[in-house]
């Protein structure tokens, strides 16, 4: 079984800007007619890269963690100019898998929430009410993220460095990492 938030809730997502969604299943529920896919992975563990063969085949996919949710947005920002048109974003946060089943980790909601929230800070906030969601939860929790980080499931395995736990105003649209043009 594949989780995703469902075709219904994803139908109700298209008259919005910034979308949120789980996994590649997700990434096809809202994704499909998107411009750009921000992948969302906040801790990276060992062999999980994403596999772009299983995300929709038109957008633009670029990679964040929590770290580059600033780069990114902006980058977002910076392709949105570039095309000169109102361009649509699927936040889709990676999650985990166990059991071959889905787990929607801490780590990455508020990672997605994260870009959320900057690209909200750059203007586009034309969000779905599930990236809201995503945000309300990031912002609120904003100031305890690095220790939620130190504490979750994936960290026990990872052993993230400070700075992976934390949103780096210092990155630019350079640090960017994308992964299709």
């Amino acid at each position: 079984m594949v989780f995703s938030l469902g075709q219904n809730v994803a139908m109700e997502q298209t008259r919005y800007q910034v979308r949120f969604d789980w996994a590649a299943a997700g990434a096809h529920a809202i994704g499909t007619n998107a411009d750009v896919i921000v992948w969302v992975d906040a801790i990276t563990e060992p062999g999980s890269d994403v596999d772009l063969k299983t995300l929709p085949q038109g957008p633009v996919v670029v990679f964040t963690d929590l770290t580059s949710a600033h780069a990114v947005a902006q980058w977002v920002i910076d392709l949105q100019v570039k095309l000169a048109k109102r361009i649509l974003i699927a936040v889709v946060a990676a999650g985990s898998t166990r059991d071959g089943q889905l787990r929607v980790t801490t780590e990455d909601l508020l990672a997605a929430g994260a870009v959320v929230d900057q690209l909200a800070a750059l203007g586009l906030d034309a969000t779905s009410p599930e990236a809201a969601a995503a945000e309300a939860a990031y912002r609120g929790l904003s100031r305890a993220t690095s220790h939620l980080l130190t504490a979750v499931t994936t960290t026990a395995k990872t052993k993230p460095t400070s700075e992976q736990l934390k949103v780096n105003p210092q990155l630019t649209v350079d640090d960017v990492k994308v992964l299709r043009s």
